[in-house]
């Protein structure tokens, strides 16, 4: 098990070993933004990154190098995700209202504030319908901006899978977004 205070030290072959705290300030901001962007709700997002770093404590020893840390760091954010969503949907009434849905607003006027908010609870949404596999795609090219071969490395997906579940993704955001404003359109 790796020690929180050490610094990186020499593992055989050249390779450094990272210290969990240098871990956790690297990677805690990347670690939050995928949870809540995988599903996670903001009253549980404490609780969930707490859960992904007590996994990386507890397993950076084991980390072997073979990928990048990132890519090994995203597969327990997506596997703790999942759960927090199952266990969500096991609990949560059908007709009931997250009061943490809405973005901080605390900087913004009154009228920005509202307009983020609904910005932010229309994306939620749109993700929320999208099925797992095309939504981490999506998350983790267009809004964490890497490329389609960086999301391939990290997902351990083919190429081609990769740009076929984002054209699928976007064409149903765009597909719902449509929907969604053409409903809007005809509200009395």
């Amino acid at each position: 098990m790796v020690e929180p205070s050490r610094a990186a030290v020499p593992r055989e072959g050249g390779a450094e070993e990272q210290s969990f705290d240098a871990v956790y300030e690297a990677q805690f901001a990347f670690t939050w933004r995928n949870l809540r962007r995988l599903g996670v709700r903001d009253s549980q997002l404490r609780d969930a990154t707490q859960d992904v770093f007590l996994v990386v404590h507890r397993r950076l020893g084991d980390f072997e190098g073979r990928g990048s840390l990132r890519a090994w760091l995203y597969s327990i954010v997506v596997r703790v995700a999942s759960q927090y969503r199952r266990t969500r949907l096991r609990k949560e009434l059908e007709h009931s209202e997250d009061p943490d849905g809405v973005a901080d607003t605390t900087r913004l006027g009154p009228e920005d504030s509202a307009g983020q908010n609904e910005d932010v609870r229309l994306l939620m949404e749109l993700l929320d319908a999208l099925d797992e596999g095309k939504r981490e795609v999506f998350v983790l090219s267009d809004l964490e901006g890497l490329t389609a071969p960086e999301v391939a490395e990290l997902l351990e997906l083919k190429l081609n899978t990769v740009y076929s579940r984002l054209r699928a993704a976007r064409l149903e955001l765009k597909t719902a977004l449509e929907r969604r404003r053409e409903a809007e359109r005809s509200w009395p």
